[in-house]
C-alpha cells in the first residue's frame, strides 16, 4: 500500500520507511540528514558501497559519451573489454558471454541458451530456490508461496527436487538423501535424457542465506555430466566477491557450464550477464534472444569500473576478514539467547535464523531505529535476518552493526 496522493504502484514490500536522499559507502542519508548504517547492501547489490568514486566518474565519464547503444543496431568500446575482463574473472572454461539488465532476464536466457544447446526441454531446480519473479523463473521458484500466489498457472517442464535440510544434525546422510531424490525424481517424473539444464544456488538466497553443501553440488555436477545435463550456477548474489571468492563455486570444486550474474557485477547499476563456453554459445540460433538494453553501455562502464575495484590488492581477503568477524561476532551473542538458533554463512552472505519471525523482525526493527543500523529478513517463514553488507565494510563499522545487534536481543528477549 502507497501513501494517500501517491502515483507509486502499491506492490513492492517495504523492509523500511526510510526516504533515502544519497549514500557514500556503507551508509545512507535520509532526506532529514540522518544517517543509517546499511547492512542490506540494497539486496547484496552495493558492492562496493553507495557511490563509490571509481564507480560513479566511470558512469559519468560515459554518460556523456553515449548512454544508449543498441546492441543489434551498433556496438560500443565497452562490450569487449567488459567480456575479456570477465573471461579472465569467471570459472575455467567461461569464456563468452551474453549482457542483459536484470537477474530474471539472464535465468530465462540460461533455459534458452540450454534449450538450444541440448535439444531438450526439461529444467531441474531445488526445494526453496529463489530464481526470479517473470513467470518461468517464478516457476523455478519456491522459497515463498507469496511470490506465487495468484499467478498459476506457471510454465511447465520445470521439476524441484529435494535441497539437503541444513538443520538435519547429519549433514553427510541429509546430502545423500537429497541426491537420492534427485535420482528418483529423475526416474519417476522426468527422464535425465530429457533435462536441458539443472539450476542451483551456490548460497541458497531468499529461503534465509543457506550454504549450498560441496558434497551435494559435486554431487549434482556428477550427474549433470553423466547424462549430459548443463549445470547452471545462479550467481545473482553470491558472485563478485559476496562471499570472499570471485564466485561462490570456486570454493565447491563444481564448474559450471553456464553462469549466472546480477547484482553486484555493477555495484547496483541494472546490469546483469550469462557466461559460458564458447561451444554452447555456437548452438544458440543466432537471432532468436535479444533485449532493447543489452550491453548498456553506462552499464558495461560500471561493470568494468566494480570488478577493478573487487581486483584491488586484497580486497577479497578483506571480505573473508570481515565475514569472519561477523559470524564469530554473532556465534559468541548466539550464547545470549537460545531463540537464535542458527548463524550460518560464507563471507558477507551471512544469516541468523531465529525461532519466531515475530522475533526477527522486532530485532531489526530495533536495530534501525535506536541504532540506525538496516537489516532485513528473509527466509521462507521470515525467521532468518539476513547480513549483506557493501564489500567495502570496515572492522569498526561491522562492530557498530554488532553493537546494535547486541542491544536489540537484549531489548527484545
Amino acid at each position: 500500500m502507497t501513501a494517500t496522493g501517491s502515483h507509486l504502484s502499491g506492490v513492492w514490500a517495504k523492509a523500511t520507511d526510510l526516504h533515502i536522499e544519497r549514500g557514500i559507502g556503507c551508509r545512507v542519508i535520509d532526506v532529514n540528514g540522518e544517517d543509517y548504517l546499511d547492512f542490506t547492501g540494497g539486496m547484496a547489490a552495493a558492492s562496493t558501497g553507495h557511490a563509490h568514486p571509481k564507480v560513479t566518474q566511470a558512469i559519468a565519464e560515459q554518460a556523456a559519451q553515449i548512454i544508449h547503444s543498441q546492441i543489434n543496431v551498433y556496438r560500443h568500446d565497452k562490450l569487449e573489454p567488459l567480456a575479456a575482463k570477465l573471461a579472465e574473472i569467471t570459472p575455467e572454461s567461461i569464456d563468452t558471454f551474453y549482457f542483459g539488465s536484470t537477474s530474471d532476464e539472464i535465468l530465462e536466457a540460461a533455459v534458452k541458451l540450454s534449450k538450444h544447446a541440448t535439444g531438450r526441454r526439461n529444467v531441474v531446480v531445488f526445494d526453496g530456490a529463489f530464481h526470479g519473479r517473470t513467470h518461468y523463473t517464478l516457476a523455478m521458484s519456491s522459497s515463498r508461496a507469496i511470490d506465487r500466489e495468484g499467478y498459476g498457472p506457471l510454465p511447465g517442464s520445470v521439476f524441484i527436487a529435494p535441497f539437503p535440510d541444513p538443520h538435519a544434525s547429519d549433514q553427510e546422510a541429509e546430502v545423500s538423501r537429497a541426491l537420492r531424490g534427485l535420482d528418483r525424481l529423475m526416474s519417476t517424473q522426468v527422464a535425465a535424457s530429457k533435462v536441458a539444464a539443472i539450476v542451483i544456488e551456490p548460497v541458497i538466497g531468499e529461503r534465509g542465506y543457506i550454504p549450498t553443501p560441496k558434497g551435494f553440488i559435486t554431487g549434482v555436477a556428477e550427474r549433470c555430466e553423466r547424462n549430459g545435463i548443463l549445470l547452471v550456477a545462479d550467481e545473482t548474489q553470491s558472485g563478485f566477491g559476496r562471499t570472499g571468492k570471485m564466485f561462490a563455486t570456486e570454493a565447491l570444486d563444481v564448474t559450471p557450464d553456464i553462469v549466472c550474474m546480477a547484482k553486484g557485477i555493477a555495484s547496483g547499476f541494472p546490469f546483469a550477464a550469462l557466461g559460458t563456453r564458447r561451444e554452447l554459445d555456437d548452438s544458440w540460433v543466432t537471432g532468436s534472444h535479444s533485449g532493447s538494453s543489452n550491453g548498456n553501455p553506462i552499464a558495461c562502464a560500471a561493470a568494468l569500473a566494480t570488478i577493478e575495484v573487487l581486483q584491488e590488492p586484497g580486497f577479497l581477503d578483506n571480505v573473508k576478514a570481515r565475514g569472519d568477524q561477523l559470524t564469530d561476532a554473532l556465534r559468541e551473542l548466539q550464547q545470549l539467547d537460545q531463540a537464535m538458533v542458527h548463524v550460518r554463512g560464507r563471507g558477507l552472505m551471512v544469516a541468523t535464523e531465529f525461532d519466531t519471525a515475530e522475533r526477527a523482525q522486532a530485532i531489526v526493527d530495533h536495530c534501525l531505529r535506536e541504532s540506525k543500523v538496516i537489516l532485513m529478513t528473509a527466509g521462507t517463514r521470515g525467521k532468518t535476518i539476513r547480513w549483506s553488507p557493501p564489500l567495502i565494510i570496515t572492522s569498526s563499522e561491522v562492530d557498530e552493526a554488532v553493537a546494535a545487534f547486541s542491544a536489540a536481543i537484549r531489548a527484545t528477549s
